[in-house]
């Protein structure tokens, strides 16, 4: 019975880590002219670049209500006269100016359209500054279906956060949302009741207090950062900090925990300079040492938002306590504090264009708390944990979503996005070399936005290793390779099945405690063998079946 209601326990688990992995926002087959408008790159897009932001608004916790404006800055690729901007409803444009003068804006549900006055040429930068304000969508169960987060303290101080991955940073501001065009730099000033903090993203400059009891806190960010990685977090917060020599040199470490939280979070923040220590060996420099890092507790679970990493995992280890792979080194670490972090390598450093692409941001990171392990623990920790995690995985469609409609795919860009980066581990066969390339991913990608077709012709050309059709096979379909074999009178027959055509992916097995590779095809192959068993390796995402 106590065996019974464990496995109870955890199917009941890992569904809900499932379910809220899966998607950031419902999957549907039907799209509607809104999910065009927001997931592609509309004529009223694709002839601007954007170079910089200043958001800059009151926050009225009691109304749960904001107000303000953000500058647009841009370069003009190609002129034209009609300049997208995206906000969600319930959120309303009141107005906008370009050099004082009042635009006309036309609206087509979410997508807002300028009409420009001014002559747009060529090469030169103009701004936009759009004004807005209302009470912005409540987040139902953050960050999976987010928005807003108005909550309370244990001492009734008001505790609000911002989350907004996949529903868009436009739920709560102006601004051009979609992934393909990160803004260059950016300034954050946020308004809030005096006996509040607010903090954003990058360092905070300077603060201006008020005579109506309020004040405000302006953050400067010197990096590209995509729309969603922007963040508000307001709280009674208290501030400590450490000081990083890493790779870029001096870092500063920086944490904001609510009050009672502080003598808590000294001790648990300790995995943060373990997590960059790691990170910065497998992944290459901190991409952000302008900006420094953050931990900024919040009312949920936890974001990547950039240098402004979100932490709600209340102070457990694992995941809320739980070891999501079932071996029992996932509560080695404080799982928001390392996957979240990780994204500041693979999402926020590297940035998928498209949102079908996310598996760049999901699959390197749940890998990248295996490379935590193997780098503190060791190799056969590393691999005990990601093979654990298989029994998340859903098999319930393709990991890379529909492009141009703002579609993600399945949630198992999760965790068979690492299994995939672990198989490819063991064809390169290498870690030297493995570690390169994902150091060289950063490098070479660095501060840039990528296809899944740039990452998958990366880590082909430094491998030199044909991987096309592994991706096809683990991306784009829901099988997964079915190694078939027999053994008779010594001799092994084996091949693939359940694959794509061509496929034919090498993988390992063992014989009498020898470990030997082989590479099946669809066709059958013969070995001869010394033995009437063997084992495959179960560093390889694959089921085996004995014929």
């Amino acid at each position: 019975m106590k065996r019974s209601m464990q496995l109870l326990f955890f199917c009941v688990f890992f569904n809900l880590v499932s379910t809220a992995q899966t998607g950031l926002f419902e999957h549907t087959e039907t799209f509607t002219r809104q999910d065009s408008l927001r997931g592609s790159i509309t004529p009223e897009r694709v002839w601007w670049d954007l170079t910089y932001y200043h958001l800059d608004i009151s926050v009225d916790p009691d109304k749960r209500f904001i107000k303000g404006s953000n500058e647009i800055r841009y370069k003009v690729l190609n002129p034209s006269n009609v300049l997208q901007v995206d906000l969600q409803e319930p959120m309303k444009i009141t107005k906008v100016t370009q050099n004082g003068k009042e635009l006309s804006v036309n609206s087509d549900g979410n997508a807002h359209f300028i009409q420009l006055k001014e002559t747009q040429k060529k090469g030169k930068e103009y701004s936009v500054v759009v004004y807005y304000e209302g009470n912005p969508r409540v987040a139902k169960r953050a960050p999976w279906d987010g928005g807003f987060s108005w909550k309370k303290d244990s001492r009734g101080n008001h505790f609000v956060a911002t989350s907004c991955q996949g529903l868009g940073a436009s739920v709560w501001w102006p601004n051009k949302d979609h992934m393909y065009d990160e803004v260059e730099s950016m300034d954050i000033s946020v308004r809030v009741p005096s006996n509040l903090m607010n903090i954003s993203n990058g360092r905070l400059i300077k603060v201006d207090k008020h005579d109506d009891n309020t004040t405000t806190y302006h953050w400067g960010v010197k990096n590209p950062i995509n729309n969603y990685g922007v963040n508000v977090n307001i709280g009674d917060y208290v501030h400590f900090s450490e000081k990083y020599n890493g790779e870029g040199g001096e870092l500063d470490l920086d944490y904001y925990v609510l009050r009672d939280n502080l003598e808590k979070a000294k001790e648990h923040f300790k995995d943060a300079p373990k997590m960059m220590k790691a990170f910065e060996h497998w992944f290459g420099k901190y991409p952000f040492y302008e900006d420094s890092f953050k931990l900024v507790e919040v009312p949920y679970l936890g974001m990547e938002h950039q240098s402004s990493v979100t932490y709600g995992n209340k102070y457990l280890k694992g995941y809320l306590g739980n070891d999501l792979s079932g071996t029992g080194w996932g509560l080695k670490f404080d799982f928001i504090i390392i996957h979240e972090a990780g994204h500041e390598w693979f999402a926020n450093n590297i940035t998928n264009k498209d949102i079908a692409d996310m598996w760049i941001h999901e699959g390197f990171t749940a890998y990248s708390e295996n490379l935590f392990l193997d780098y503190h623990y060791s190799k056969e920790a590393s691999s005990e944990y990601v093979i654990g995690t298989r029994r998340l995985i859903r098999n319930d469609k393709p990991i890379i979503g529909q492009y141009n409609v703002n579609s993600e795919g399945s949630g198992d860009m999760y965790y068979k996005g690492a299994n995939i980066l672990h198989t490819i581990r063991q064809l390169i066969n290498d870690d030297e070399k493995w570690r390169s390339i994902l150091r060289g991913l950063n490098k070479d990608f660095y501060h840039t936005t990528v296809s899944t077709k740039d990452i998958e012709d990366y880590i082909s050309k430094k491998s030199k290793i044909d991987l096309s059709k592994v991706f096809d096979q683990y991306l784009r379909t829901v099988k997964i390779p079915v190694l078939e074999y027999t053994i008779a009178d010594n001799k092994l027959e084996y091949r693939w099945s359940n694959v794509v055509e061509g496929f034919n992916m090498p993988v390992n097995i063992i014989i009498n405690d020898e470990k030997l590779c082989i590479q099946p095809t669809q066709e059958w192959k013969t070995k001869k063998i010394k033995s009437s068993e063997i084992k495959v390796d179960k560093n390889f995402y694959i089921d085996v079946k004995g014929l």
